[in-house]
């Protein structure tokens, strides 16, 4: 196909001309300061600017060369032409690794930058991709640095608060470094330091991001993503705030305090505050450290590792599963270097969940709504999956969430994997959806939605690199789906009421309803992979009976007041 003769219109020659303008002027700053005087004035304000605007040199340069990329590329093709969907993922692609190199040369907030681009759910696949691979790591300060925010923060004094503290840090990334440090009373424990100037570098850097994805907004009224750098700044704004990331973690720890094989450090409120951290220490590797796990102390005449690794990636699931199904209140950056795995505990092992700066609080309805989602996706009930799907928000799209959410399509006739002749006609289907289909379908998400599948999507990817079927995560996710829907606020009520024994009876009895209803999800799904024969039409019509008899609505309705009646009846009688 010869492409046909193309001119810039004049708002985008305009828009590229000022672009590279910018790029002039700010490279003759970059040009007029050398490392060693960056290096020298980083901690002055002078310098911080100085240092600013040769980042935003960097960044200029790489957006007027990626717009001029896309308009040179793919100038004068249709959209839905085979062509066009092979050169822009090609484009994509090249973008990325623009933006890859910008992000790891500017450092700081634009590594930051990078991976919450990479962690979204609505860009190309070549970006998250590409940007996934940034790794958030620093040469740290020196302590004089460090010692002088520590002075600010907790006293004059504060280095007799601990019998020991040490200079070297343990991690450095690029808005805090960690130390560890002994307490009088022998209490090991994490000291989470912020940079004193990040604040000002993240106005600075952000309002920079803000600046070009306006600019884009304007040059190309079709571009959907104005709102990244606002999004971005915001979850900036929540993890510098460390009294934030504090209470965030204490009510993580309230909500899992059943569940013995997590860990969430405790919090020293007096050594804390919005740039000191300090909280309990524990010592682990990330959880993707397969090399760690066949190390670990595990006796193997009783566990297998491959049993062991699976053990592991279980409990990692059911921690998430948990938070999204039951509580509704989500850890919003479970990547592995978030998630250690500590050789204490009962079974050999406990996963310690760290960095608690950003959370995700589901709107109690949309929890409901979703733990009824995943039960329809199991089972593949297209009728409910399209009824949620549109109270969602999804549409004409919400044919897609098993695809989404199981890999595999609503119309499938395996239980949990998929013929080679459903994964072709998947494949075509999927591929005559533009780019913009799938963007037209994000928008239309609540922000809910699209937080959950970019969590899930983190998870999936760990628990692949850790050899775990996929199956694994299904059946527990649909656990707790069912379990959630029936026993959600038991666990808040009995610990805020005096009626606790009432409360520990009746949570009993919902999570014998939720087991027995979650046993009957499995035997449907497994007959529902059978060829269909007249005696598996009869159970699975009595299976259908019995499963439409246990739900969330007869029991809140029954089951409540019985029990409010019969504690009542036994305090009159005694």
């Amino acid at each position: 196909m010869t492409p046909k003769p193309f001119n810039f219109p004049a708002k985008r020659r305009t828009g590229l001309l000022l672009l590279t303008a910018a790029v002039a002027a700010t490279a003759a700053a970059a040009q007029a300061s050398n490392t060693h005087e960056l290096s020298s004035l980083s901690t002055g304000k002078l310098g911080a600017e100085v240092h600013g605007l040769v980042r935003t040199a960097r960044a200029v340069s790489a957006v007027a060369s990626t717009v001029a990329d896309y308009e040179f590329s793919l100038r004068g093709l249709r959209k839905d032409s085979d062509q066009y969907r092979h050169l822009i993922s090609e484009v994509h692609l090249r973008s990325a690794k623009r933006l890859l190199k910008l992000c790891e040369v500017n450092k700081g907030f634009y590594v930051k930058a990078g991976q919450f681009v990479a962690a979204q759910r609505v860009i190309p696949k070549e970006y998250s991709s590409t940007l996934s691979a940034l790794q958030d790591q620093v040469a740290p300060l020196p302590f004089k640095v460090i010692k002088g925010v520590l002075k600010d923060n907790l006293g004059p004094d504060f280095t007799e608060m601990f019998e020991s503290l040490d200079e070297e840090p343990i991690a450095a990334a690029s808005i805090a470094q960690v130390h560890h440090a002994v307490l009088k009373s022998d209490q090991e424990v994490a000291i989470k330091v912020q940079y004193p100037w990040v604040q000002q570098q993240m106005t600075f850097d952000t309002r920079t991001m803000y600046f070009l994805s306006k600019t884009i907004a304007w040059l190309y009224p079709q571009y959907r993503f104005e709102w990244l750098p606002l999004a971005f700044a915001d979850s900036m704004a929540a993890e510098l705030d460390f009294i934030h990331e504090a209470r965030n973690s204490e009510r993580a720890a309230k909500n899992l305090r059943n569940n013995k094989l997590i860990r969430v450090p405790h919090v020293f409120w007096d050594l804390t505050s919005r740039q000191v951290l300090t909280m309990q220490f524990y010592t682990g590797r990330k959880i993707d450290d397969l090399d760690f796990l066949n190390q670990l102390g595990v006796e193997p005449e009783k566990v297998d590792l491959s049993q062991f690794t699976t053990m592991v990636a279980k409990s990692l699931i059911e921690l998430f599963a948990e938070m999204i199904f039951v509580h509704g209140y989500i850890h919003g950056d479970p990547h592995p270097g978030n998630i250690l795995v500590s050789p204490e505990g009962s079974n050999g092992f406990s996963l310690v969940l760290l960095d608690h700066a950003v959370y995700r609080e589901l709107d109690e309805e949309f929890r409901k709504d979703f733990c009824q989602l995943w039960e329809a996706l199991i089972l593949k009930d297209l009728n409910k999956t399209l009824r949620l799907g549109e109270r969602f928000g999804a549409g004409k799209y919400s044919r897609y969430l098993p695809i989404i959410f199981t890999g595999t399509p609503v119309e499938s006739k395996h239980a949990f994997g998929i013929s080679t002749a459903e994964k072709e006609t998947m494949r075509n289907e999927l591929k005559s959806l533009l780019f913009d289909d799938l963007s037209s379908f994000m928008e239309t998400l609540p922000p809910d939605f699209i937080a959950i599948m970019r969590i899930d999507g983190m998870i999936r990817s760990i628990i692949r690199k850790m050899g775990v079927s996929r199956v694994t995560r299904l059946l527990t996710y649909t656990k707790y789906a069912v379990y959630g829907l029936l026993c959600s606020k038991l666990d808040v009520e009995s610990s805020r009421s005096p009626m606790k024994f009432y409360f520990a009876v009746e949570a009993a009895f919902l999570s014998f309803i939720a087991t027995l209803k979650y046993v009957l999800i499995l035997i449907k799904v497994l007959l529902g992979s059978i060829d269909s024969t007249p005696w598996r039409r009869k159970v699975n019509n009595v299976l259908n009976y019995m499963y439409s008899k246990i739900t969330s609505e007869f029991w809140g309705i029954v089951v409540h007041p019985v029990f409010l009646l019969l504690w009542i009846r036994l305090n009159v009688l005694f």
